[in-house]
């Protein structure tokens, strides 16, 4: 009788705890890959100087997120060959602005093509806003930084819009930076400049 009763126990024990792996494995949400949109996604560079400022766009090239639950993971390079400027309306004047981003005293280009953004941690702040942080690449030199995000997520798609600064210095950009030379007066550059950023990313089929 009582080896009975043990075996019916262990059968009853073996038979809950095949119940409840299965309830766990059914309650676990599944990552959703969201990839992103580059032609409706973009992102404008603003650079400001004593005696004014640069406005310009520049592509992203690719990039995915990853969404499970309120976790936000992801990345995104952008195309540093694409940057391009719309406030010098003049052929000429532009594309000597243009040749001078591209060349060694900012971005050299055709030595390091692309620049990357890779996300650390994504925290949720208040309604559709997040505190993100994550590791930004320029010439071949990474930073951490952080900055706060407007994000909309639903099953289709995922919005995300920030203004983010950036210290150029930090990525050995140091071409008439009050930091670095003295006696500049107003051939001076700001140290920050600013990315307005816009991603959208659509949901993986």
């Amino acid at each position: 009788m009582v080896k009975k009763v043990i075996i019916s126990l262990a059968i009853a024990g073996a038979t809950l705890i095949t119940a409840s792996s299965f309830i766990s494995v059914n309650n676990k949400k599944t990552a959703t890959v969201y990839q992103v949109d580059l032609v409706q996604s973009s992102l404008k560079w603003i650079g400001k100087k004593v005696t004014g400022e640069h406005i310009g766009n520049v592509k992203i090239s690719n990039g995915s997120l990853t969404v499970n639950n309120n976790s936000i993971m992801g990345a995104f390079d952008i195309d540093l060959s694409s940057i391009t400027s719309t406030d010098v309306t003049d052929p000429a004047s532009n594309a000597k602005l243009i040749g001078h981003l591209k060349s060694e005293d900012f971005f050299s280009v055709t030595k390091f093509p692309k620049a990357s953004f890779v996300i650390s941690t994504v925290k949720l702040k208040e309604k559709d806003q997040y505190d993100i942080t994550g590791n930004l690449t320029i010439k071949g030199v990474t930073n951490p930084i952080a900055f706060l995000a407007t994000i909309k997520i639903d099953a289709n798609t995922v919005t995300a819009t920030s203004k983010i600064t950036i210290d150029r210095t930090k990525y050995d950009i140091k071409f008439r930076s009050t930091s670095f030379f003295s006696d500049l007066g107003d051939k001076a550059i700001d140290n920050n400049f600013i990315l307005d950023l816009k991603l959208i990313a659509n949901k993986s089929k």
